[in-house]
């Protein structure tokens, strides 16, 4: 009975919840090891020098121990993953990109000023004669024989597993040992790269090819002050170039000269890169073409798939068509079948040889439109394309807001005598748009950023002559900027492409201002 007793007093014990000591022992555990792992990964982010993330893991692992540890501010623990995202998918990358517009990041200028200057420093170049050389393999290990005229040195026995080794070379009759293939030399090509030979007279020698080891200097001296490279083998100065971020020689009186050394490194420029789109006449033009096209691409189609798809759902969802499920069936296909697929498809049908739209046409009527090197057509191609891909998603709303409609009101309107178009601009104009707005506003910004179609469709194509940057007529704002940052004429320009992104993020948040006043109008 007393273990029976006993038994159901553990279980009891088992089944209490934990204390509010336990619970905030576990709970600032918990804090504290976020804490710690996070503080070490900021520590290891900013010894790499990316600032910016670590920063960013700061104040995402401050924000979290603040809500979290915090009793008055714990009520909003479940709002931090939304507040997190936003900081880390919208604040984060919109500040990096800003950050970028003002520096000449870019292909040739990636590294921060001191990994451009330990890269030089690490750079050699050959200060006198070189031998060639064997690699023996004998049974304690390896050997390496140099052959300078008449004599031959050798090394002694040595491992390959070691690092860094300094091995002196002695005069030679002869050595024993199976003379190893290139391919074992390239295979360990690192660990004797890695080796210092000394001869005899006390010169030192380094690998310098795959069969060749000869003296090998550093190429270039850091003085004094840090900054200045003295070129040890022409004798130049290099002092770094803060205006475009490369090393670069200077003359006797300190000014720059010659051609700049590469790697390059990352400088703030200011406001050059925004300068560079309204000065450079072979940004500026393409930009404000693009900029036109752009907006009208984006209004047109959400005009063309309005019209289209309204016109649909009110046919489809009258009442005397015969078999009004499977044309709305049919209809909605096309927004079921993946868009690249379809993009895909239209490429094809588009051919100006082979597709079987100029069949078609070339038949009927003898025409062969060069759809992809004109740059009107290029255009209506992709806007018929692109109204063909959206107007079953309109036609969806459409469907459901005709519904939506009282069929009391189209009575009323016939007792008095009302055609079909009062009954449109009266009754269904009007009770329709309101709805409708915030989704064409939507659509309207979706389709200013509609990168994927354009890409596969046209790549921006036909390309514009006489710019600075790549650009096409079909280029939207944003395949534009991708152009640029991944195809630019002067390697990839993430420096300009970020200005180009940051005029396109005021010139869509003033649009979206504009739309939000009209709607606000419309509603009142």
């Amino acid at each position: 009975m007393q273990s029976i007793q006993g038994t159901e007093a553990m279980s009891a014990s088992a089944m209490t919840p934990p204390t509010n000591n336990n619970r905030t022992i576990i709970k600032w555990s918990v804090l504290a090891a976020v804490g710690l792992v996070n503080g070490y990964a900021t520590v290891l982010m900013y010894s790499r020098g990316e600032l910016a993330f670590a920063l960013l893991t700061i104040i995402l692992t401050a924000l979290a121990l603040y809500i979290f540890g915090s009793k008055k501010t714990y009520a909003h623990r479940y709002i931090y993953p939304g507040i997190a995202g936003m900081i880390l998918f919208i604040l984060f990358p919109l500040a990096y990109t800003v950050n970028l517009a003002f520096t000449n990041y870019s292909a040739k200028n990636q590294l921060s000023f001191d990994r451009a200057q330990s890269v030089l420093m690490d750079r050699t170049f050959q200060s006198g004669a070189s031998y060639p050389f064997s690699l023996l393999s004998t049974e304690q290990g390896y050997r390496i024989t140099i052959q300078d005229g008449e004599t031959q040195y050798a090394t002694p026995v040595f491992s390959l597993d070691a690092s860094g080794q300094s091995l002196a070379l002695t005069p030679v009759q002869d050595v024993t040992g199976d003379k190893e293939a290139i391919k074992t030399i390239i295979s360990h090509r690192d660990a004797l790269g890695a080796l210092n030979l000394t001869l005899p007279d006390g010169n030192a020698i380094r690998m310098s090819g795959l069969r060749k080891f000869a003296a090998v200097a550093p190429l270039y001296t850091l003085q004094d002050d840090g900054e200045t490279l003295i070129n040890n083998q022409n004798g130049e100065m290099l002092r770094p170039n803060l205006e475009v971020g490369f090393y670069q020689p200077v003359n006797e009186q300190g000014q720059f000269v010659g051609s700049t050394v590469s790697p390059g490194f990352i400088v703030s420029i200011g406001t050059h890169n925004f300068e560079r789109v309204w000065k450079d006449e072979g940004i500026k033009e393409p930009f404000i073409s693009i900029f036109i096209w752009t907006v009208l691409f984006s209004v047109l189609t959400v005009i063309f798939t309005l019209v289209i798809g309204l016109v649909l759902a009110s046919v489809v969802q009258w009442e005397e068509l015969k078999g009004r499920a499977f044309y709305r069936v049919l209809l909605i296909l096309p927004y079921a079948v993946p868009a690249f697929i379809s993009i895909l498809i239209f490429k094809g049908l588009f051919n100006q040889s082979f597709g079987e739209i100029n069949m078609v046409l070339q038949g009927l009527f003898g025409l062969s439109p060069a759809w992809f090197s004109d740059p009107f057509l290029a255009k209506c191609m992709v806007l018929i394309v692109n109204t063909w891909l959206g107007f079953p998603y309109m036609m969806i709303l459409c469907m459901g807001l005709l519904k939506a409609i009282p069929d009391d009101l189209y009575e009323a309107s016939a007792i008095d005598g009302a055609n079909f178009v009062h009954n449109f601009t009266k009754i269904t104009l009007p009770l329709m748009i309101k709805p409708l707005t915030p989704l064409l506003i939507a659509s309207f910004a979706f389709n200013f950023n509609n990168f994927v179609m354009i890409q596969l469709l046209t790549a921006g194509g036909p390309n514009m002559i006489g710019t600075s940057e790549p650009a096409g007529y079909t280029d939207l704002l944003v395949s534009y900027t991708y152009r640029i940052a991944f195809e630019g004429a002067g390697g990839q320009d993430f420096g300009l492409a970020s200005a180009i992104a940051t005029l396109i993020f005021l010139l869509v948040g003033a649009l979206a201002l504009l739309n939000l006043r009209f709607t606000k109008v419309s509603q009142n």
